[in-house]
């Protein structure tokens, strides 16, 4: 394992690879490969049906997000990218996989009630506000 690889590698650590700002750079890398890391996790957590593992990953996320912001001046390498590129289809899948385990959800639920649609708000309810 190199040292740009290395989860505890600090971000003053000399690379060669890393270009103009090492310090913003590898953080970006850093918290962008965590980032990988989290969307993987999440998607095996809403395939195994784990709420825990889910909820986990939900936050990892949110802290992840707020590291990237601060990233927001760093010059993308070709590198930065492709992981970009890649946490944007991960996390696309899991929004689709989500959508389907809530679908099978609301239709198990739907079978077992006898009717349809147990959350839907019913015409009373939608005109509610304009009384």
């Amino acid at each position: 394992m190199t040292q740009s690889q290395t989860p505890a590698a600090s971000p003053a650590a000399p690379m060669a690879s890393i270009s103009a700002a090492p310090s913003n750079t590898a953080t970006l890398r850093d918290a962008l490969r965590q980032m990988l890391a989290v969307l993987e996790a999440e998607r095996q957590a809403l395939a195994g049906l784990d709420v825990d593992g889910v909820m986990g990953a939900a936050n990892d996320k949110g802290r992840l997000c707020g590291a990237l912001e601060g990233a927001s001046g760093v010059i993308l390498d070709d590198e930065c990218r492709a992981m970009l590129e890649t946490a944007r289809r991960l996390n696309e899948v899991n929004r689709q996989v989500r959508n389907l385990v809530a679908a099978n959800v609301t239709q198990r639920l739907n079978a077992l009630s006898g009717g349809a649609q147990l959350y839907r708000a019913g015409p009373r309810y939608a005109y509610a506000g304009q009384r």
